[in-house]
């Protein structure tokens, strides 16, 4: 199914929230343990939480540090391929960054957001004359009290898949 249009239906029902929650676990097995998942989904956006759970402690019961920047990762990422469309462009985390502020004694809520106008300007016109471009994303991370627990930057490699090229 086109990942696009399932966050499309999603966005609108509680039904295909839950079936686009239960796919990504299945294409992206690594965060399923962390049982990450999106929590609301906005126009140009997305908000994603990992739960306070056992699995995700770290050595002081809170939200693990790794986890927190997993969370961000997967949102940020999640958010590009939605407006730049799987199937046109490919991906790679080229960097993280993260600066924490406080322990996340509750679920952990990542959420980002891009405008329009900012994917043409800093990718899409540009792919128009670069093989490939890198975009600097700003994920907060806050827990359910609204506390700012951190912060994430995650830049982005994002090539047209025709212009990739893999050895064999």
């Amino acid at each position: 199914m086109n990942l696009e249009k399932l966050i499309e239906r999603a966005e609108k029902s509680a039904f295909w929230l839950w079936l686009l929650n239960r796919l990504l676990y299945r294409m992206i097995p690594f965060n399923a343990p962390h049982r990450i998942r999106i929590r609301e989904i906005t126009e140009h956006g997305i908000g994603s939480v990992i739960p306070y759970r056992r699995s995700n402690f770290n050595h002081i019961k809170g939200v693990h540090a790794c986890g927190l920047a997993t969370a961000a990762e997967f949102t940020s990422g999640l958010v590009l391929l939605r407006e730049l469309g799987v199937k046109r462009y490919r991906l790679i985390m080229e960097s993280i960054e993260v600066k924490y502020s406080y322990q996340a004694k509750t679920d952990a809520i990542a959420r980002f957001e891009i405008t329009p106008e900012r994917l043409a300007k800093e990718v899409v016109n540009p792919l128009k004359t670069e093989d490939a471009v890198y975009i600097r994303c700003e994920i907060p991370v806050t827990d359910t009290e609204g506390n700012l627990v951190c912060t994430a930057w995650t830049n982005w490699q994002i090539k047209p898949w025709d212009k990739v090229r893999t050895r064999i």
